[in-house]
């Protein structure tokens, strides 16, 4: 059976998240501004969703960038909705250039919500780590 997240609508107007299509891995957040519309540029401005969740433990809830909005040069931060968490889904959004605006408004598609399992680990303090071909080369390290 699959995993129930609840959701509350905090606000009118407020949509809960929907697949786009049957096999997309993110379900679609939505702005919920009954106020009008938000212009977000190169600082970060804070999205409101109207929403909050009730993630179960055991399942790892993350808010993601949307690859249509990324295309034009705005993106929203990553985030994480924890098990314990109850209040209003925020998205923050910004754009990557002084010369981008965006106008949000009510209504639009802002971010994504990908769920998946959370991985049961321990992290073990070590003194040395094995070798691989890679080592300790970093970011971009793999090509271009």
């Amino acid at each position: 059976m699959a995993s129930r997240i609840r959701v509350q609508l905090l606000q009118p107007g407020a949509r809960i998240p929907t697949r786009a299509t049957e096999t997309a891995t993110g379900l679609d957040i939505h702005a919920c501004l009954p106020d009008g519309p938000v212009v977000v540029g190169q600082h970060p401005v804070v999205i409101p969703t109207g929403l909050a969740m009730e993630v179960p433990p055991g399942l790892d809830a993350q808010l993601r960038p949307r690859s249509g909005l990324a295309r034009q040069g705005v993106l929203a931060t990553l985030g994480t909705l924890d098990a314990d968490y109850r209040g209003e889904v925020l998205i923050t959004l910004y754009t990557v250039a002084p010369d981008i605006q965006h106008t949000v408004s009510d209504g639009d598609r802002i971010a994504q919500l990908v769920v998946s399992t959370l991985a049961d680990v321990s992290l073990v303090q070590a003194d040395s780590l094995s070798s691989t071909v890679r080592g300790s080369g970093g970011h971009g390290s793999t090509g271009r």
